[in-house]
C-alpha cells in the first residue's frame, strides 16, 4: 500500500537535509587504509572534476540515511540514490541538482503527485570552489576550537576539533526558535599531497545529536549528470523546500552560524 502523501514528503524533506549538509562536510576518503606507500586517492595539486562519495547522516532518533552521490564540479551539478528508513524496509530515492533546479524521484511517487518525479527551485552554490578546499586545505585558518588533536595512521592525518557551548539549531526551523547549547565536533583527514581525505561533523546536544560523514569512492571518473525528461516532472514552487525541511521525519541539528563552520564566530 503506498504511504500517504504526508509520509513522502517528510521523506523529500530528510533528503534536502542531507543535500544541504553535503555542502559543507563534502570531503573525501579512503575507507579501508592499506598501508601500502601509494596515495589512491591523490590529486596531484589538481582539484578533481568529479567525485563519487558515500553519505551518512545519523540522529539520535535512531534512523540513519545514506546515499550514493555524484558531483560533476565542472558542470556544478549532483546526483545522488538515497537509502532512507521507511517502516522495515529501505526505501531508494534518486535526487538530481541540476542547474537551478531539483529533482526528487522514488518507485511510488507516481501514485501521489501523478508524475515520477518531483522538482523543486534551488539553485547550487559554486561547486568548483569546493573542488579547490580538497585539494589541500589549509586548516592552521581553522580557529574557534579550544580542543585540538592529531593522528595519523601511514600516511594520513586526522585533525579533530572539538568546541562547547555552541549555539545549535534544527535545519528548516523558524527564525523566531531560540537556538539551544550544545556541542561541536569535526575530524578532517588529510593524505600523503595533503588532500582531503575524510570529514566527519557531529552536532549534540543534551537530548539529540547529528552526525554526517561523507568518503570518497572515486575521483574524477566519468559522471554525466542530466534533469529527468520533463514530461515526468511536476513543479512546485521556490518557497516548497522550507516545507519539506519543516515536516522531516526527524530532527537534524546544525551549528546556529552554519555558514562560519571553523571560524571563531560559531556562537
Amino acid at each position: 500500500m503506498p504511504a500517504p502523501k504526508k509520509t513522502w514528503f517528510s521523506i523529500l524533506g530528510v533528503l534536502a537535509t542531507g543535500l544541504t549538509i553535503l555542502g559543507l562536510v563534502l570531503a573525501a576518503t579512503d575507507p579501508n587504509p592499506s598501508g601500502v606507500a601509494k596515495d589512491p586517492l591523490a590529486l596531484n595539486g589538481y582539484p578533481p572534476k568529479t567525485a563519487k562519495f558515500a553519505l551518512s547522516v545519523t540522529t539520535s532518533a535512531d534512523i540513519s540515511i545514506h546515499a550514493i552521490v555524484n558531483v560533476n564540479f565542472t558542470t556544478n551539478s549532483i546526483e545522488g540514490t538515497f537509502v532512507v528508513p521507511l517502516f522495515l524496509t529501505g526505501l531508494p530515492v534518486d535526487v538530481r541538482l541540476v542547474g537551478d533546479q531539483a529533482y526528487v524521484g522514488t518507485p511510488n511517487l507516481t501514485s501521489t503527485i501523478g508524475k515520477p518525479w518531483l522538482e523543486l527551485k534551488d539553485s547550487l552554490p559554486a561547486l568548483f570552489n569546493y573542488s579547490l578546499e580538497l585539494v589541500k586545505p589549509d586548516i592552521s585558518l581553522i580557529t574557534g576550537f579550544p580542543d585540538v588533536t592529531v593522528t595519523r595512521n601511514g600516511y594520513q592525518v586526522t585533525h579533530r576539533f572539538h568546541r562547547d557551548n555552541v549555539a545549535v539549531t534544527e535545519l528548516g526551523a523558524s527564525p523566531s526558535n531560540l537556538p539551544k547549547v550544545g556541542s561541536l565536533d569535526w575530524s578532517i583527514t588529510t593524505g600523503r599531497q595533503g588532500e582531503v581525505t575524510a570529514s566527519t561533523l557531529t552536532i549534540s546536544t543534551r537530548h539529540n545529536f547529528t552526525t554526517v560523514s561523507a568518503s570518497v569512492l572515486s575521483y574524477n571518473q566519468p559522471t554525466h549528470i542530466v534533469a529527468p525528461l520533463s514530461s515526468k516532472v511536476k513543479m512546485e514552487g521556490s518557497g516548497y523546500l522550507s516545507g519539506l525541511l519543516k515536516s522531516g521525519m526527524f530532527s537534524v541539528l546544525i551549528p546556529a552560524n552554519f555558514t562560519n563552520l571553523g571560524s571563531t564566530s560559531l556562537s
